[in-house]
């Protein structure tokens, strides 16, 4: 026997912790079920890091090619999954009114933001442990402080996500996924990914230079191929977009 009011229902939302951290586990699940982004987000860059690392393509400068390409490749990785998959994904969640719909949840909508950098993070972990794993196989050898490293990779990711959330708040859908995958194409060779900045004109030198994707390779690169310390200038260009992107999304992002 039990006492009555034992089974009686509680309605309510669950604690808001548990609401991001389910919403955070949706949101990866979707991302690594979606082909597209696969291809995007892990396939891309893996081949990129074989191919420019064993076949004499691109001149990379002296010593190992695989030591000059990894870190562009990991900021390339950054760049895939905070900027061109997140606006994707958001871009056609806003066109179908997903978002919409899941505004009107207990989960408030800087909850929903929040999930969608942490699910962000965590594909971004599986990125980097992949391509580490295949850059030592090829011969890798990093230098350099990984603290250095992580406050790199966690700024390119606020930067990315800033402004791919602020064109798929902006943009159509269709609009969205022309322009995210043409500015990935476009970063890629101009931002220092595969092709040193050096081999550029000094005038498009100091301009692609400022670009989030040539501050993250160029201060990955200065710490793990050079062992330099910590890269103040690209961290200081990163936090310029972070906060940039940021403030731009979160005062023009819509939501229908």
């Amino acid at each position: 026997m039990t006492a009555t009011g034992t089974y009686t229902p509680r309605p309510g939302a669950a604690p808001l912790p548990r609401m991001i951290a389910a919403q955070t586990a949706l949101e990866t699940r979707m991302l690594l079920r979606n082909g597209e982004q696969l291809l995007l987000t892990v396939v891309i860059p893996t081949l990129l890091l074989v191919l420019f690392s064993t076949v004499d393509v691109v001149d990379t400068g002296a010593g190992e090619a695989v030591d000059f390409l990894t870190p562009g490749i990991l900021a390339l990785a950054v760049m895939s999954t905070a900027f061109t998959g997140q606006a994707i994904a958001t871009g056609f969640e806003r066109r179908y009114g997903v978002l919409k719909r899941l505004a009107t949840s207990p989960l408030p909508r800087w909850g929903l933001m929040t999930a969608k950098t942490a699910s962000v993070l965590v594909t971004e972990v599986l990125q980097v442990v992949l391509l580490t794993a295949v850059a030592f196989a090829l011969g890798w050898s990093p230098h350099g402080n990984p603290l250095a490293v992580l406050l790199l990779l966690v700024l390119g990711t606020a930067a990315f996500s800033g402004l791919g959330l602020l064109m798929a708040g902006t943009l159509k859908a269709e609009a969205t996924l022309a322009a995210a995958n043409l500015v990935f194409l476009l970063l890629l060779v101009g931002g220092g990914v595969i092709v040193p900045l050096e081999k550029f004109p000094q005038g498009a030198q100091d301009v692609l230079g400022l670009l989030p994707i040539s501050a993250l390779s160029d201060g990955l690169r200065d710490v793990l191929q050079h062992g330099a310390g910590t890269p103040w200038g690209d961290l200081g260009i990163l936090a310029v977009w972070t906060v940039a992107g940021l403030a731009a999304a979160g005062a023009f992002f819509r939501w229908e």
